[in-house]
């Protein structure tokens, strides 16, 4: 299993923009197979940072959701919407609960 958590920052007046767009990928990487949670996240005393809590079965469930077309799409907006480097820190997971 493959975890990791992706963060990032909206350029200044870009947040609802960016918002809506992360709220989209949401529902494409829903229809992944390997994908085991994708959650969006923002902080709730910086309205532009966004985290995502990424989980997926294996490495080639990974492969396959960073080289689809829609992650592909996000990528290019980035350019538009992001301020700085996205922090991706990866994750094993040694305990957790299920409901």
């Amino acid at each position: 299993m493959i975890a990791f958590t992706a963060t990032l920052k909206a350029k200044p007046g870009k947040e609802k923009e960016l918002e809506e767009a992360l709220i989209h990928m949401v529902s494409q990487v829903q229809n992944e197979e390997g994908a085991l949670a994708y959650t969006l996240l923002r902080a709730k005393d910086d309205p532009g940072q966004f985290t995502f809590y990424e989980k997926y079965k294996d490495q080639a469930a990974w492969d396959f959701h960073d080289n689809t077309p829609h992650i592909r799409e996000l990528r290019e907006k980035f350019a538009l919407l992001v301020d700085g480097e996205i922090k991706l820190t990866h994750y094993e997971e040694i305990a957790s609960i299920r409901r």
